[in-house]
């Protein structure tokens, strides 16, 4: 498998942590399949940690919680297919998972092939309670040798934290995508710590092997397992705006059978998409003054466009800012006889270049602008 775009779906952890249950998973299936998120992308329904019983069988292998998943875990991916979605599961690279249930070490290819046996499409991988003997690169190298060879299409999402230098040597290990950060919570402090950690590897970022920032928080209002007090809604559209133009994996954390119509607005947004799931999949790259409180970015676009963000990071209600910078730093003097026309992603006003610069108009303190320019002649 060589995925071109990063994965959308939904996962269970954000709200539900261990309260997890085989009419909980369906009935999300049945709702993504059934509403716009579908249409939009979203296809993966991923089952995180406390899926499976405290100890494996007799034969050494995992068994699904008979209390939580009476029918069995193929069943469960039986019905996600039959709604034309893909079925996701968790595991661990540690002897535990996360929660201390039993994790893949030394059984990796045993798992991979009971997971394929199950339909499984997507692996979230984790790396809690690994060996302090054996190399972290080692130990997601024989995940993704299990997993090569166990017969089934199964992406790998590796979730090792950016721990141990991860970059340096993840794409070693067959992985399809690679957690670079520590667990997002439902806060506006967290989605700034980790917006501010990416900024520095920018040059990590590739295709076949994407950036996974953790999570998506959006719609979360305050509830669910990681909530630590909620966003407002131009904070949640800051994380989604950075996490479609940074080129993360999407997974969603909300209770989608109940998402609210802002939020589906939001996650569905086809401009903010079309950056994320962008074909040519360029590093995004720092522009104008450099910040880490208001970075402003580029990036090449498929189709000859040029998606341009401006995040304020800034605090208090009197930090709104502007930003300019020269269009000869994407690549476009003055001297070309071209201009910029930018679309906002959000609102779909335009705006133009002038005299080879662009000044992005005031944004307050915590929101974002996210442009998609087109080269025109001046």
């Amino acid at each position: 498998m060589y995925k071109i775009t990063p994965a959308l779906g939904w996962n269970t952890w954000n709200t539900f942590t261990n309260k997890i249950n085989e009419d909980l998973v369906l009935r999300s299936a049945d709702a993504m399949a059934n509403s716009p998120l579908r249409k939009a992308g979203y296809e993966y329904i991923v089952i995180d940690d406390c899926w499976s019983l405290h100890e494996r069988d007799k034969n050494g292998r995992l068994v699904a919680d008979p209390e939580k998943f009476p029918h069995g875990m193929k069943y469960v991916g039986d019905y996600i297919h039959s709604l034309g979605l893909k079925f996701g599961i968790y595991s661990c690279a540690g002897a535990l998972t996360c929660a201390k249930y039993p994790g893949s070490y030394e059984h990796e290819f045993t798992d991979a092939e009971t997971f394929a046996s199950w339909g499984v499409d997507y692996l979230k991988y984790d790396f809690c309670f690994h060996s302090n003997i054996v190399p972290p690169h080692l130990l997601y190298k024989r995940m993704g040798i299990a997993l090569a060879n166990c017969g089934r299409d199964i992406l790998y999402s590796a979730c090792s934290w950016g721990a141990a230098e991860t970059a340096k040597w993840i794409r070693e290990t067959g992985a399809h995508s690679w957690r670079s950060t520590q667990d997002i919570q439902d806060c506006w402090s967290s989605v700034k710590d980790l917006i501010t950690s990416q900024l520095h590897s920018l040059e990590y970022n590739g295709q076949g092997c994407f950036n996974d920032m953790d999570m998506l928080i959006c719609g979360m209002n305050g509830k669910g397992d990681v909530s630590r007090g909620g966003c407002t809604q131009a904070e949640y559209h800051t994380h989604f705006a950075f996490w479609c133009f940074f080129g993360s994996t999407l997974m969603l954390g909300s209770d989608i059978r109940a998402m609210d119509e802002e939020t589906l607005k939001l996650v569905t947004n086809p401009l903010l998409l079309r950056l994320n799931q962008d074909k040519k999949y360029s590093q995004p790259f720092m522009i104008g003054r450099r910040s880490d409180a208001y970075p402003l970015m580029a990036k090449f676009l498929d189709d000859g466009k040029i998606a341009i963000g401006f995040f304020n990071l800034t605090d208090g209600e009197t930090s709104a800012w502007h930003s300019t910078f020269l269009t000869d730093e994407i690549g476009l003097p003055e001297s070309t006889g071209k201009k910029l026309k930018l679309t906002d992603t959000a609102d779909g006003t335009v705006l133009y270049s002038k005299n080879g610069c662009f000044s992005v108009p005031n944004t307050a303190a915590h929101a974002s602008r996210v442009y998609i320019a087109e080269v025109i002649d001046a």
